[in-house]
């Protein structure tokens, strides 16, 4: 059986396991023109997947505060509507990789930015739910709305935890230096999914990169 240096394995969801972006990007538009911004330069859409959407109406989009609160709520009612997992891709080899570690015994959980119940609903979609010891997420609602990577991956390890989960040695991969600097402040180490949508300066604090599923298998697992 194969075996992991790692104790547990923590996933990003959104360019790690999951490309949204043919949902996200209608639904950004869509919430942008109520608010009477022009469409993005599709060449910046990919800086907007990651990091939290409230954060990004303000950086990316010049919104205030009051505004992406606004935003946020408009962008997840047009995401309740479609269905959170509608419009939804999942990465070629990314499901196998999932279940290798989960066949080899190595306890999983996400570690996202996206709302929870967004999570859950497309792991479930795609009959993964079942191989994850625990999900993290950003909460729903208000309370949730600028939950940060540093957030979702200490809730994941301390659900992991509570499993009764080993988490001694995790790892998260992860597609974005919000992942990097995340993990780092819980002293995770991270593997840079280098097919997600981060540029490759974003990797530069992993401690590993993959370039595809198959080299992610190889680094997890032995």
């Amino acid at each position: 059986m194969p075996h992991s240096a790692f104790s547990c394995v923590l996933w990003d969801v959104d360019g790690t396991i999951a490309d949204a972006t043919p949902g996200i990007f209608p639904r950004l538009m869509e919430v942008l023109a109520s608010f009477g911004q022009p469409a993005p330069d599709p060449a910046s859409l990919p800086r907007w997947v990651g990091p939290p959407m409230y954060e990004s109406f303000q950086s990316l989009a010049g919104l205030s505060a009051t505004q992406a609160e606004d935003a946020l709520a408009r962008y997840r009612a047009l995401a309740a509507r479609d269905g959170y997992a509608a419009s939804v891709d999942i990465y070629d080899g990314v499901p196998d990789v999932i279940r290798a570690v989960a066949a080899a015994g190595i306890p999983q959980a996400t570690a996202s930015t996206k709302p929870e119940n967004q999570v859950t609903a497309i792991l479930e979609h795609n009959e993964l739910l079942g191989l994850f010891a625990a999900v993290s997420g950003a909460r729903s609602g208000t309370v949730g709305r600028s939950d940060s990577k540093s957030d979702v991956v200490g809730w994941a390890l301390e659900r992991l935890q509570a499993a009764g989960v080993d988490t001694s040695n995790p790892v998260l991969v992860g597609d974005r230096h919000h992942d990097v600097e995340g993990a780092a402040e819980h002293g995770v180490p991270v593997i840079f999914a280098e097919w997600g949508f981060g540029e490759a300066s974003e990797g530069d604090g992993a401690v590993s990169r993959a370039a595809d599923a198959d080299a992610l298998r190889a680094l997890l697992l032995t």
